[in-house]
C-alpha cells in the first residue's frame, strides 16, 4: 500500500496489499478496499462500504455503507480477465448501490463526474455515464447502457441494455426504456415514450428562451407532426442548414446514431 497522507482508517477497516490510496483519505469501520483499487485524494469510504476489483477511482468520491464499487460482472459471457471501473472526481455512491466492471477484458464500466447516484441503484457491466447526473432510489442501469450528461433519473426507472439516454433528458419514476431517449426531453411510461421537452430541466442548467424554443420546434417535427421518421429527420436537416442550430444539429445527430430507434 502506498504511504499516505493524514488518511483517517479505521482499524477494523480491511485494505488488501496493493491497494493505492491518495492523500486524506477516509476509510470507515469494516469497510473494504481491494488490491487492486487506486484512488485519488479526498475519498471518504464509509463503514461497511466495498471498493474492489480493477478499480481507478478519482478524487473525492463518497461510497455510503453497503454501497458495492467494482463488482465482478454478472454477465454469463464473462471469460476471465481483468476488465474493470473507472470512475472521475466527487460522485456519491449511496446505500446499496452496486457499480460492476465491464465483461470483457480489457475494457471497463465508465463513470464521469459530479454524479450522484441514490440508495439501491445498479449499474451494469460495460456502462457509460457522463457528468452530473442523479439517478433516483432504485433504478438500474442493464449491459452497455450509455448515459449523458445533466440526465436525471426517477426513482424505480430501469433501462434496457444497449440504450442511450441524451443529455439533459429526464427518465420519469418507473419508467421502463427499451429504446433511445433523444436529448432535452422527458420520457415516461411502460414502454417509454417521449412526453415533452425537459422545460424545468433546462431552465435550471441556464437554456435561454431563444434555445428552448428551437429544442421545441425539433421536437415537435420529431414527435407531433404527421411526417415519417425519415422525413422528419430530412426536416431537422433543412433547418440545420445555413444559421447555427448547434442544439437541433445534436437531436439530429442522436436520431441518426439511434440503432435502437427512440422513445
Amino acid at each position: 500500500m502506498f504511504f499516505i497522507v493524514n488518511a483517517k482508517i479505521h482499524p477494523t477497516a480491511i485494505i488488501e496489499d496493493g491497494a493505492q490510496l491518495g492523500d486524506d483519505v477516509e476509510i470507515g469501520a469494516y469497510a473494504y478496499i481491494g488490491a487492486q483499487v487506486r484512488m485519488g485524494p479526498g475519498c471518504v469510504i464509509l463503514h461497511h462500504a466495498t471498493v474492489e476489483g480493477n478499480t481507478l477511482m478519482g478524487a473525492r468520491n463518497i461510497v455510503y455503507p453497503y454501497a458495492y464499487v467494482g463488482a465482478k460482472t454478472q454477465d454469463l459471457k464473462y471469460k476471465g480477465g481483468n476488465p474493470g471501473v473507472v470512475i472521475g472526481d466527487d460522485n456519491c455512491f449511496r446505500e446499496y448501490t452496486s457499480v460492476h466492471a465491464a465483461t470483457d477484458d480489457g475494457n471497463n464500466t465508465v463513470i464521469g463526474s459530479h454524479n450522484h447516484f441514490l440508495a439501491y441503484n445498479h449499474i451494469a457491466h460495460d456502462c457509460q455515464i457522463g457528468d452530473y447526473a442523479v439517478i433516483s432510489n432504485n433504478c438500474g442501469l442493464a449491459g452497455h447502457v450509455r448515459i449523458g450528461n445533466h440526465v436525471v433519473m426517477g426513482g424505480f426507472a430501469g433501462i434496457h441494455q444497449f440504450c442511450h439516454i441524451g443529455d439533459y433528458s429526464m427518465i420519469a419514476a418507473m419508467a421502463k426504456v427499451v429504446q433511445n431517449v433523444p436529448p432535452f426531453v422527458i420520457a415516461d411510461g411502460n414502454p417509454a415514450k417521449t412526453r415533452t421537452i425537459n422545460k424545468v430541466g433546462l431552465e435550471r442548467n441556464g437554456f435561454d428562451i431563444a434555445q428552448m424554443s428551437q429544442i421545441r420546434a425539433a421536437y415537435k417535427i420529431l414527435f407531433k407532426s404527421d411526417k415519417t421518421r425519415e422525413q422528419a429527420i430530412e426536416a431537422l436537416r433543412a433547418q440545420t442548414r445555413g444559421e447555427d442550430h448547434k442544439l437541433v444539429k445534436t437531436i439530429l445527430e442522436f436520431v441518426e446514431k439511434s440503432d435502437r430507434g427512440i422513445c
